[in-house]
C-alpha cells in the first residue's frame, strides 16, 4: 500500500490538491488534501509530494532504444535498459519497436522481447510496434534500404506466430504492392494499423483508411509534404476524424505552429505524444550505428550523414514540458501522453488517476523533471 500526499492533480484544466491512496497494484482512494487520511490507513507509511505534480504514468507506443541500448541488437539486455530508461523519464508502458530489417533479425527481437516481458526491471512492455519492413523506398528516412520490400503475407504470417499475440502497431505504406491486402491479415488480427514512410497519395490513403488502418506514425515525417493539389497522406489523416496520430514534439521534427495545428484540428483523444528515440536517449550527443546506419548526434539532434533526421533523443517527460510550452494546456498534453495511447492500444484501466485504475503514476516538479515513479503500485 502507497498513500501519496500533498500532490497536485490536473482535473477539468484546474491544479487540485489531493492524496492518492493505493492497494496493490491499483488506485484505491484519491480525496482532497485537506481531508483527514482514514484511520484504517495510520499505520501506512506516507509519501508527501511536497506539492508538485502528479501524473499518470505516460506511455510510449514508438520508442527504439536509450541509454546507448539498441533494442534490435538481439538482446535482453537493452530491452530491459530501455524499460528502466522510461521508467526514470516518466514513462511507464512502452512498445518495443523495431526497424526494418532481415526476417531473422526480426524474430529474435521477439523473440528476447517474449523473455523479459512480465520481468521487466522498470517501465511494463505493452508489446510490440513493427515499424516496416514493408515501407516506401521514396520516402525510406533513417530506414535501410537493403531491408525495405512489398508486403510479404507469408513472412508476416511466420512474424505474427513467433509473436504469440504481442504486436500490437504495424507501421506499413499502403500504397504498396499487397498493401491492401496486408491491411485486411492485420484488420483481422486487431492490430493497429499505423502509415508512414509512405508517399500515398490523399485518395490511396483514404482507401486504406477505409479498409482498417487508423493512425499515423510521425506525422508530417517520412511522408509528402502538403500541396494545396496534391493534398496527400497528411490531408487525408487530419481530415479523417476516426484516425490518430503521433506526433515527436522536440522541437526538431516538427514546428511549433504545427503541433498547435495538429492539437487544434484532432484534439487531445487523436494526438498521441512519443519518442521515436534512438540509443542516443539519455547519453547526449556522439556517433552512433542504428538501423546499419552511421548516425552522429549534434546539439541532440540525430542525423544521418546526408542530414536526414534520424529518430530523436526527446524523453517523454520532455515531450510533455515541451507541448505546455507550445502553446498546448497541461490536460491535454498529458491525455496525449497517457490516456490517449492507452485507448489506441486497447489498455484498459491505464492513463488516468482514479479509483481502481492501475497505479503507475509519476511525481513531476516545475521543470517537468521526474522526482519519483510507481509502477503497478510499487515505487521504482
Amino acid at each position: 500500500m502507497a498513500i501519496i500526499k500533498n500532490v497536485k492533480v490536473c482535473k477539468e484544466n484546474e491544479l487540485i490538491n489531493v492524496t492518492v491512496i493505493t492497494e496493490g497494484h491499483l488506485i484505491k482512494e484519491v480525496f482532497p488534501s485537506n481531508k483527514i487520511i482514514p484511520e484504517q490507513y495510520s499505520e501506512e507509511p506516507i509519501f508527501d509530494g511536497n506539492g508538485q505534480l502528479l501524473i499518470p504514468g505516460m506511455i510510449d507506443v514508438h520508442i527504439h532504444g536509450a541509454n546507448n541500448h539498441d533494442m534490435m541488437d538481439g538482446s535482453t539486455e537493452s530491452i530491459q535498459a530501455v524499460s528502466m530508461a522510461c521508467a526514470e523519464t516518466g514513462c511507464t508502458s512502452f512498445l518495443v519497436t523495431s526497424v526494418s530489417s532481415s526476417l531473422e533479425d526480426l524474430i529474435q527481437m521477439i523473440r528476447q522481447t517474449k523473455k523479459v516481458i512480465g520481468k521487466e526491471q522498470g517501465a511494463k512492455i505493452a508489446g510490440i510496434h513493427l515499424e516496416g519492413p514493408y515501407l516506401n523506398i521514396e520516402k525510406k528516412g533513417m530506414q535501410n534500404p537493403a531491408h525495405l520490400r512489398h508486403p510479404d503475407l507469408k513472412e508476416m504470417k511466420k512474424i505474427f506466430d513467433e509473436a504469440d499475440g504481442l504486436i500490437k502497431m504495424v507501421t506499413i505504406a499502403p500504397e504498396l504492392p499487397g498493401g491492401i491486402e496486408l491491411i485486411d491479415f492485420l484488420k483481422k488480427r486487431g492490430v493497429v494499423i499505423a502509415i508512414a514512410h509512405s508517399n500515398a497519395t490523399y485518395e490511396e490513403a483514404q482507401d486504406a483508411f477505409e479498409k482498417g488502418a487508423s493512425h499515423i506514425t510521425h506525422c508530417f515525417n517520412a511522408m509528402p509534404a502538403i500541396h494545396h493539389r496534391a493534398p496527400g497522406l497528411v490531408t487525408a489523416a487530419l481530415e479523417n476524424d476516426s484516425v490518430s496520430v503521433q506526433t515527436i514534439v522536440d522541437g526538431v521534427h516538427l514546428h511549433p505552429g504545427i503541433v498547435r495545428l495538429i492539437h487544434k484540428i484532432k484534439g487531445p483523444d487523436k494526438m498521441v505524444l512519443t519518442t521515436d528515440a534512438l540509443q542516443a536517449m539519455g547519453v547526449g550527443d556522439g556517433e552512433y550505428i542504428f538501423g546499419g546506419h552511421q548516425v552522429t548526434v549534434k546539439e541532440g539532434i540525430a542525423r544521418l550523414k546526408d542530414g536526414t533526421l534520424a529518430s530523436s533523443t526527446v524523453t517523454m517527460n520532455k515531450s510533455l514540458r515541451l507541448s505546455t510550452e507550445f502553446g498546448i494546456h497541461l490536460q491535454d498534453s498529458m491525455q496525449m501522453a497517457t490516456s490517449t495511447p492507452a485507448a489506441i492500444l486497447g489498455l484498459k484501466k491505464l492513463g488516468r488517476i482514479e479509483k481502481g485504475y492501475i497505479a503507475d503514476l509519476v511525481l513531476l516538479d516545475e521543470k517537468f523533471e521526474v522526482l519519483s515513479t510507481w509502477i503497478n503500485g510499487e515505487k521504482y
